[in-house]
């Protein structure tokens, strides 16, 4: 029985919309999870109710919007709650669309480089729009920290702007590597069950229990991991976004 941990991230297209030249335009299976993503988020904050004693929904719910906030404000301070309703988008699609992956035969939306870097671009253009936007050309103090002896500033400088540009490129490969890496090594260990248990019978079946028990227990670090990835973008926006609002500090 052959393992194959790549084919799970295979980008499918379910039918066509239309053509752009040479071009199919087509509504893929990464493009039908991600509807999925956002259709259950809609319907966490929509049916969660405004009682005063809170359901499951609702606390849920209430529980996500005060952990983004909470995180906001240590981070970005109170002026950054004008961006709350785009760091609660982006850690609750990232959150949703990753622990729907987690199902056996899905789609993991964030394992494909293409989205999380649109994700990244998205929070990179914002902090520079917003940053110039807010303080001109004072936004551009951000690249010459605090007490730097003047023989290293121009080296500090250059280093300040690179990373400040390579920004999206860590923002994005960290939350895909992680996602990519782990439902491989949950594809590779699934199917030394299913092989053990095809090739050597009764026999394979019982070889293959720590494997099973390794897949149980690395499905329980997926669910944490993609909790903790939706968590880490979201604050890694809030100290950029930071850097927009108060640049220098």
């Amino acid at each position: 029985m052959k393992i194959d941990p790549i084919h799970q991230f295979n980008i499918e297209p379910l039918f066509t919309l239309g053509h752009i030249g040479n071009h199919t335009i087509a509504f893929t299976n990464s493009s039908l999870y991600m509807l999925v993503a956002v259709a259950i988020i809609s319907l966490l904050m929509l049916a969660s109710g405004t009682q005063l004693v809170p359901g499951r929904l609702q606390s849920v719910a209430e529980i996500s919007y005060e952990f983004v906030a909470s995180t906001i404000r240590s981070t970005a301070g109170t002026e950054g709650m004008k961006f709350f309703p785009l760091i609660f988008s982006l850690f609750m699609f990232i959150c949703v669309s990753n622990l729907v992956g987690i199902i056996p035969y899905t789609f993991t939306v964030s394992s494909h480089l293409i989205v999380t870097a649109a994700l990244a671009l998205l929070v990179f253009f914002t902090v520079l729009i917003y940053g110039l936007y807010k303080n001109g050309l004072k936004f551009f103090k951000i690249f010459v920290p605090h007490g730097v002896p003047i023989y290293i500033l121009p080296l500090v400088m250059f280093i300040e702007i690179l990373s400040f540009f390579l920004r999206p490129v860590s923002h994005s490969v960290r939350l895909f590597a992680n996602m990519l890496a782990g439902h491989i090594a949950l594809k590779v260990f699934a199917g030394f069950v299913a092989m053990l248990g095809f090739s050597l019978g009764a026999l394979g079946w019982v070889g293959g229990v720590l494997p099973l028990a390794l897949t149980v227990a690395l499905t329980s670090l997926e669910i944490l991991v993609a909790f903790l990835q939706a968590y880490v973008f979201a604050i890694l926006t809030c100290i950029y976004l930071n850097d927009a609002i108060h640049p220098g500090h």
